[in-house]
This record gives structure tokens, C-alpha cells and sequence, in this order.
């Protein structure tokens, strides 16, 4: 149980949640974990299989303190509200804001590309004096060019399309190099460049499963604080889309998926067998190696850092509803800019 931005976050399953005069109190197994008054509050999220008593979901929604009921994968399930709610004014705060996205769309590109980098220095850090010396300078040199796409959309007064073209060139660049950081002994495992629809190797294989996994959180948690995840700055509105959730995943993906993914294959957690080819070249998981996947994922996201904007440590699987959080303070005007999360 973890209490950031005025939110208590409850992750362990089989917790019970109860009223207790002007307090919420989390028990497991019959044993207080954490009690705290209703007035340090603005919302309370659940994950799984946790107990709500009626008389605390009558005293929130009184208050006008949101619940959230997501499933234990974190996929959004109920929000449960009282009758006064400030959805409407922030939804339209954020339609207004995606006609003029000039900013956000700057701070989301700078989180990618800064983590994108940090991605490959790590990597040339670790294990730069293990690779060929032709793979290391390709790194480096992806490197130093991804830092002066990032200086050019810090620079103020760039339009949210040149931005967007920049964030092409910085993924081209990040990917033209990604294969040199699999290291895995089966030489079917290899990495071309990216393929989506369908994956066309092993390693994009991973990565296509574990984005869809980190859309799915992100559309939680922005159906969580009251966002619409159809409308997004970064992509663009396309009908069935959540484009909102693609924009939020965009600064996660290099820290959550691809390290993990590279983590998978180099750590032979991951090899050849546990994929299958499918006609037309297609390349999936096998139902072992989803499984592999998941249990990976969900561990992943128990992993604590210190969030580089709030300056609290946080699991990484709660990254997500941070962020959406941070963005919807934002659009209400309570802070400046949007912050993106930053990996150092």
C-alpha cells in the first residue's frame, strides 16, 4: 500500500478496506497496515481482489473521494464517484489543450528520447567493453546524435509537428542500434528493425506483446483520474484508438519494455523455443514464453525507484497512474508544465 498524490494506491490482494471514524484503514489478515484520515485524500485504487466495505464507498463518495477498481493486471474495471464531479471540467481542459498541444507534445518527446539514451549508455556502460568494437562506436555514436535531437525539441517555440518529426528520427536512430544490444546465444534471436503488424522476429515479438501490456495500464490510469484516453497531443485522433494512452506510454517504453525485453533474451530467460512462426513470416510468443513474459512484467513492476519529479520512491507498475495524474494537475492548471518521468 503506497499513498502518492494525495492517492492510496492497494496492491495487496486480499486487503480489506473500512471506515473507521474519519479514516480509511487497510487491514490484511486481520492486522492494521495503514490508516489514513479522509482529508489527505482525493482517491483510493485498488488492484485485484480487495475488500471495500460499503459504509467507506458511501463516506468517499460523500466526500467526493473517487474509487478506482482495476483487476490484478491493472486494467481499469469501475470508478465510483459521488454526484458532484469535476470530470467535465477537466475533459474539456483537455480538449482544449490537444488543439494547441505544442508543449505537451514537447515534454512527452523529451521523456522518450531522453530515455531512449539512457537506455543505450546504460548498455554501452555494462557491456560495451564485451561488444564488438564496430557495435560500440554504432551505440556511442547513436548517442551523441540522440542528444542533439533532444537539445533541438527543448528549444523553445518548435511546433508540435516538427517535434513529432523529431521523434521519428530519434526512434529510427534508437532502433537502427537495438540489435546490437541483444546478446542472447541462439542465432534466430535477432533483432532487423522494428516490425508491428505482424512482428517479424523473436525480439519485436516481445516487445509488440509487452506494449500492448503497457497500453492497457496506461489507459487505466488515465480512466482513472478522469482523462479520455481517445484524445491525445503526440498521436493523433483516429476512431478506435486510444491515443491519449499512446502518448503516456510513450516516455515508459524504453525503461518498462525494452530494457525488460533485452533483459529476457540476453539472460537466456527467453530462447528460441519459446516462439512460433506463423504463415506469412509472422513471429509469436508460445504459451510458455507468455507466461515467462508476464511473470517478468508483473515483477517488474513491483520494482521501486525514486520518482525524479515528486522525489518519492515508487513501484514502477505505478508509474503510469502517477504520470496520468501529474497530467490531469496540468490541465487544471495546478502545475506549470507536465513532467515527464525521467530514468537516471
Amino acid at each position: 500500500m503506497k499513498k502518492l498524490l494525495n492517492t492510496l494506491y492497494v496492491t495487496t490482494e486480499g486487503a480489506a478496506l473500512r471506515k473507521d471514524g474519519e479514516n480509511v484503514v487497510a487491514e490484511v489478515e486481520g492486522a492494521e497496515r495503514a490508516r489514513i484520515p479522509f482529508h489527505m485524500l482525493g482517491s483510493v485504487v485498488t488492484f485485484g481482489a480487495v475488500l471495500v466495505s460499503p459504509p467507506l464507498i458511501q463516506a468517499l463518495a460523500t466526500l467526493g473521494i473517487t474509487l478506482v477498481l482495476l483487476d490484478r493486471t491493472g486494467r481499469f474495471r469501475a470508478r465510483i464517484e459521488g454526484p458532484v464531479s469535476g470530470n467535465v471540467l477537466l475533459r474539456r481542459a483537455q480538449y482544449r489543450a490537444s488543439e494547441a498541444p505544442d508543449e505537451i507534445v514537447r515534454s512527452l518527446v523529451c521523456g522518450k528520447i531522453s530515455n531512449q539514451r539512457v537506455v543505450l549508455q546504460r548498455a554501452l556502460r555494462d557491456y560495451g567493453d564485451a561488444m564488438p568494437a564496430a557495435a560500440a562506436a554504432r551505440i556511442g555514436e547513436a548517442v551523441h546524435r540522440l542528444a542533439r535531437i533532444l537539445r533541438r525539441v527543448l528549444e523553445a517555440g518548435e511546433p508540435a509537428e516538427t517535434v513529432r518529426g523529431l521523434e521519428g528520427e530519434a526512434a529510427k536512430l534508437y532502433f537502427g542500434v537495438f540489435g546490437d544490444l541483444v546478446r542472447s546465444p541462439d542465432p534466430e534471436i535477432r533483432f532487423a528493425g522494428r516490425s508491428r503488424r505482424p512482428p517479424l522476429d523473436p525480439v519485436n515479438a516481445v516487445l509488440s506483446f509487452l506494449y500492448t501490456l503497457l497500453t492497457h495500464d496506461c489507459r487505466s490510469a488515465l480512466e482513472s483520474v478522469g482523462l479520455d484516453p481517445a484524445v491525445g497531443f503526440l498521436h493523433r485522433d483516429r476512431p478506435g484508438r486510444p491515443s491519449l494512452a499512446l502518448d503516456l506510454m510513450e516516455e515508459l517504453r524504453p525503461v518498462l519494455v525494452d530494457r525488460l525485453t533485452l533483459s529476457l533474451l540476453n539472460r537466456r530467460q527467453l530462447r528460441n523455443s519459446d516462439f512460433e512462426q506463423r504463415d506469412g513470416g509472422a513471429v509469436y510468443l508460445t504459451d510458455d514464453g507468455r507466461r515467462t513474459v508476464l511473470t517478468a512484467w508483473q515483477e517488474r513492476k513491483k520494482v521501486e525507484r525514486v520518482h525524479p519529479f515528486l522525489g518519492e520512491s515508487a513501484p514502477l507498475g505505478l508509474v503510469p497512474y502517477l504520470q496520468a495524474l501529474l497530467l490531469a494537475r496540468h490541465l487544471r492548471g495546478d502545475i506549470d508544465g507536465y513532467p515527464p518521468w525521467l530514468w537516471k
